[in-house]
C-alpha cells in the first residue's frame, strides 16, 4: 500500500506535532501548518524527509486558499490549530472573542472547503475536528471557548452529511495530563486527576490514538468522541 498523505492544520506544537510524528512513524506523508513559515519548515525537517511545511493563519480566512495552493492529493485532514482563551462576559474582549470564532467556526470550514479538489473522495478518507469538553464542562472565563466547541459539534454532522463518503468526526478531548500547556502547570491539574477514575489524567499518546482511529475506521463518521477518561462521572 502506497504512503497516505495527512495534513495537520497546526502541526507544530503540542498534539498536533505528536500527531504529525506518528503519521510519519507510520509511513506515512504529513503537512504539517503554523504561522511561522520558518518555524514551520524547520519542525517539519526535525520530523523527517516525509513531512512538509507550510505557512498557515486560519483566523485570516481570505489568505486560507492560497496558503494551501501547493498542496497535492490528501488522504486525511486533522483539524487541530487552536488558541487558548479566558473571556468572562463582565470583562468581554471582543477582539480575542472574535479572532476565536473565526479560526475554529469560519477556518476550519474554510480549510476543508479549499482542499476539497485535493481530498480523495472516498469512506477512506476522514477529516478531525478538534473541539473541546468545555462545550459541556464550562469553567469562569470560557464563555468564547465554550460555545465555539459547542459549534464544532454541529459543523461536524453538517460536514459529514454534505461531504459524504468522506467521513468526518470530531474529538473533544478534556485536560491531557502531559500536554505542554498543563504539564507546567501539576498544582493546577492535581484535583482534576483525583477526580478522574483511575487516578490518572488522559494523555497525549491518547489524543494521538484517538484521532488515528478516526481518520482510518471507515465506520465511523458524524460523531463526536469525549476523551477524558471518565472525569465526568465524578
Amino acid at each position: 500500500m502506497s504512503p497516505r498523505t495527512i495534513v495537520v492544520v497546526g502541526g507544530t506544537s503540542g498534539i498536533g506535532l505528536e500527531l504529525a510524528k506518528d503519521v510519519v512513524a507510520r509511513g506515512d506523508r504529513v503537512v504539517i501548518t503554523g504561522r511561522d513559515a520558518e518555524r514551520t519548515r524547520e519542525i517539519a525537517a526535525s520530523i523527517g524527509d516525509s513531512a512538509t511545511g507550510v505557512a498557515l493563519d486560519i483566523s485570516e480566512p481570505d489568505s486560507i486558499a492560497d496558503s494551501l495552493a501547493g498542496i497535492g492529493a490528501v488522504n486525511g485532514l486533522v483539524l487541530a490549530a487552536i488558541e487558548r482563551d479566558a473571556n468572562t462576559i463582565r470583562d468581554y474582549a471582543i477582539d480575542r472573542a472574535t479572532r476565536l470564532t473565526v479560526l475554529k467556526l469560519v477556518g476550519y470550514p474554510t480549510v476543508v472547503h479549499s482542499l476539497l479538489d485535493r481530498l480523495d473522495p472516498s469512506v477512506d478518507t476522514g477529516i478531525v475536528l478538534f473541539g473541546g469538553r468545555a462545550k459541556d464542562m464550562p469553567y469562569p472565563g470560557s464563555t468564547t471557548v465554550s460555545t465555539i466547541n459547542g459549534g464544532v459539534e454541529g459543523l461536524t454532522r453538517t460536514l459529514a452529511l454534505e461531504l459524504a463518503p468522506i467521513r468526518v468526526n470530531a474529538l473533544h478531548p478534556g485536560i491531557i495530563g502531559d500536554s505542554p500547556f498543563w504539564a507546567a502547570k501539576p498544582a493546577a491539574i492535581a484535583g482534576y486527576e483525583s477526580r478522574t477514575p483511575g487516578g490518572a489524567l488522559a494523555t497525549m499518546a491518547d489524543i494521538v490514538d484517538a484521532v488515528q482511529f478516526l481518520l482510518n475506521n471507515r465506520g465511523i463518521s458524524g460523531e463526536n468522541i469525549h476523551l477524558d477518561r471518565g472525569w465526568r462521572l465524578t
